[in-house]
């Protein structure tokens, strides 16, 4: 078993961390945050997320995972250190890696016996170099490191689960033994691990995420023609997803992606292009679909209201997808500040991430349940479909509203049953009023039957 550090206690490095240790690793976890080092030190988390607590509790128990702010004490005797900080977007779009340069120069002025760096955030092409040379300059003499690049694929919500059956590990470095000593942290997890060069490992994360955020706007630009057509995008995408080429996965149409990675790392891709005499137009084409999912709502509401001023409006979700607490990029967050701005009230209720969205918007009134919110509306917004709000007793809900607008902003109901109850109904790229029996159900004929064994 292996001596790991791991620099940042967010949702990469805190799941990593806890991981590791969960495999029999001694980690420490290493936060420039002391206030939120004391409070991980007493059990008490930062975030969100299902399964975290458990594993963080249960290795805090047995020794293996510990929490400092002392770059002092976490550093020496570590074998592998990983950087998972934040890497903000800038002015341009780009990644903004001054986290990163002061992890790697903490780093460096600790290391007290030959030590692999691994960068775990998602960093721009030809950060592994970079960050060499600053421990390069900071390095104690007679002390040696090497680099390796792991971007990682944990999303918000299924992160252990992801962490724990990953579709693959990728590992970059120009020092193939290390970055084989760093697959042995894997060897548990049984999964396909891919060995390549620094650049290409950094590229691989970019390529990924910019491929999927693409598959999202796509299938809401069809969303938007459907809605003109009169299909049904969710039969479209199921009829699609049934080819093997395409597959199912990020076909869902709705309000766009949000969070701290798609946003962040495709504008950083697009900047990158573009610095080196590319032309990225499928990439801002994809943030720029992605910015009209939003405003496309704000378009619906509008016309069925005939105008926001002074219209109450409720909001079922804040965060920017089911599961977690993060609001970064959060469709709800520019949904409601577009209502407001045009002289709505609006009040929200979301079942973890409500007081964090207040505090960034005094003028939100937060309620303590759905029904709460439906309360004397004449509209309500699905924007993150949590499970709950799939059971929700929709009757009720019509009873307690002011009005009759639904916009389904995650496609969570069928037309048809919402209009039976007298809503008037407006999902994203479905018809509003099924205009012949069975629009808008999918129904899968002569699937093949699996043999009994």
């Amino acid at each position: 078993m292996a001596k790991i550090s791991v620099v940042g206690t967010g949702y990469v490095g805190l799941v990593t961390g806890a991981c590791f240790a969960d495999l029999g690793n001694t980690v420490t976890c290493i936060d420039i945050d002391v206030a939120k080092v004391e409070n991980l030190n007493k059990g008490v988390l930062p975030i969100f997320e299902p399964g975290l607590e458990e594993i963080v509790e249960r290795n805090r128990k047995a020794g293996r995972l510990s929490f400092t702010s002392s770059f002092e004490d976490g550093i020496p005797g570590a074998d592998i250190v990983f950087i998972s900080v934040n890497t903000p977007s800038g002015s341009e779009g780009e990644a903004d890696l001054k986290y990163t340069r002061a992890a790697a120069q903490s780093i460096a002025k600790q290391i007290n016996r030959h030590t692999i760096i691994v960068n775990k955030s998602t960093v721009p092409i030809g950060t592994g170099d970079w960050v060499a040379d600053i421990a390069t300059n900071h390095i104690m003499p007679g002390y040696s490191f090497a680099v390796v690049s792991n971007p990682e694929f944990l999303r918000e919500g299924s992160a252990i689960a992801d962490f724990m059956h990953p579709d693959r590990v990728v590992l970059g470095s120009t020092d193939r033994s290390s970055a084989e000593k760093v697959s042995e942290l894997y060897r548990p997890l049984n999964c396909p691990v891919l060995v390549t060069d620094l650049r290409t490992a950094e590229m691989i994360k970019y390529a990924s995420n910019a491929f999927l955020a693409a598959k999202i706007s796509f299938i809401n630009e069809i969303a938007s023609i459907c809605e003109r057509l009169g299909a049904d995008v969710k039969t479209v995408s199921r009829g699609m997803g049934l080819d093997k080429r395409i597959g199912p996965s990020f076909l869902d149409a709705g309000l766009g992606f949000g969070g701290s990675c798609f946003p962040k790392d495709v504008r950083a891709l697009a900047h990158m292009a573009a610095i080196n005499g590319c032309h990225p137009q499928l990439l801002r084409t994809v943030l720029e679909i992605n910015r009209d999912a939003r405003r496309a709502v704000i378009q619906k509401v509008r016309d069925s209201l005939r105008g926001l001023a002074d219209r109450r409006i409720g909001v079922l979700g804040l965060a920017f997808k089911p599961n977690t607490d993060d609001l970064r990029e959060a469709p709800a967050l520019e949904i409601i500040h577009l209502l407001q701005a045009e002289g709505a009230t609006v009040k929200a209720y979301d079942p973890v991430a409500s007081e964090a969205a207040k505090r960034g918007n005094p003028d939100l009134v937060i309620c303590n349940d759905p029904y709460e919110v439906a309360a004397e509306v004449e509209c309500l917004i699905l924007v993150t479909e949590w499970n709950e709000f799939k059971h929700l007793d929709m009757r009720r809900v019509k009873e307690l509203m002011a009005g009759n607008v639904l916009v389904d902003g995650r496609n969570l109901w069928e037309p048809a049953d919402m209009a039976a109850l007298g809503f008037e109904y407006h999902g994203v790229g479905r018809p509003s009023h099924p205009n012949h029996e069975g629009a808008g159900h999918q129904v899968v004929v002569n699937m093949p039957q699996k043999a009994n064994t």
